[in-house]
């Protein structure tokens, strides 16, 4: 079955960093395109970042472009998102998925990514 599971979530202060976590099980790992969502409450879910493999292809939302990055290690099949200068408008739970059709992340673009696993919280304080 197929399973993704983000950790890594916490309480920081503005300025401060997290890196966040999805491990993945349950299929080939490096043939899919995988992304990271974020929801804050009362606010509608929105991509943050995709990498896809097959085009060696990274993509950024403009609110995070510089101060997020994105990186996966195949061998482990883990996804990473790094958090640097965290902002309060980045408090959300956030959410890794899955595009098997690993193509320049389609899916994430158009937001139809198939396989979601359950979020972690981020909280950052002003």
């Amino acid at each position: 079955e197929v399973q993704l599971q983000a950790s890594g979530g916490g309480l920081v202060q503005a300025g401060g960093s997290l890196r966040l976590s999805c491990a993945a099980s349950g299929f080939t790992f490096d043939d899919y395109d995988i992304g990271w969502f974020r929801q804050a409450p009362g606010q509608e879910r929105e991509g943050v970042s995709c990498i896809s493999s097959s085009a060696g292809s990274t993509y950024y939302a403009d609110s995070v472009k510089g101060r997020f990055t994105i990186s996966t290690d195949n061998a482990q099949n883990m996804v990473y998102l790094q958090m640097n200068s965290l902002k309060p408008e980045d408090t959300a739970v956030y959410y890794c998925a899955a595009d098997p059709r690993d193509y320049y992340c389609s899916g994430y673009l158009a937001g139809g990514m198939d396989y979601w696993g359950k979020g972690t919280q981020v909280t950052v304080s002003s």
